[in-house]
């Protein structure tokens, strides 16, 4: 992740972070083994892309394109997955985003059916630059 305090004179919005933390239902579990499909993660950085844009510009933006997308680690059902936004770049429309998921806190089925405990190091599951673009300002 890029260092989330803005160079002097630089751009006061570069830098901002939006941070989004959600539990994973067990309705969405795509895979065997409760596994959630990576495609689950791209849209909760959609969700902190959308408010990191009304958050420097007023407008939820729209997303263009994602770049150097890593699945680093599996998301699981009953997992709860900490989702961080920081804006990289800002141009006239263009705004580049650097992305983080983080599982923090994990089902533990194994120890009972409701069980499930904090993790004591969070767990990078994804991470990815994303480009996201606004109106011109008026």
């Amino acid at each position: 992740m890029t260092d989330t305090a803005a160079p002097s004179g630089a751009d006061p919005r570069r830098g901002l972070t939006v941070v989004h933390r959600r539990y994973i239902p067990y309705s969405h579990a795509h895979y065997a083994g409760d596994l959630v499909d990576g495609a689950y993660l791209l849209a909760l950085f959609g969700d902190a892309a959308t408010e990191a844009c009304i958050r420097t510009d007023g407008d939820e933006g729209l997303f263009a394109s994602y770049s150097d997308v890593q699945f680093r680690a599996p998301v699981r059902a009953g997992d709860v997955v900490e989702t961080v936004a920081v804006v990289a770049r800002v141009g006239t429309r263009s705004r580049t985003l650097e992305f983080e998921a983080r599982v923090v806190c994990r089902g533990r089925p194994d120890k009972g059916e409701s069980s499930a405990e904090v993790l004591p190091e969070p767990v990078v599951a994804a991470t990815a630059t994303g480009t996201v673009v606004v109106p011109a300002p008026q």
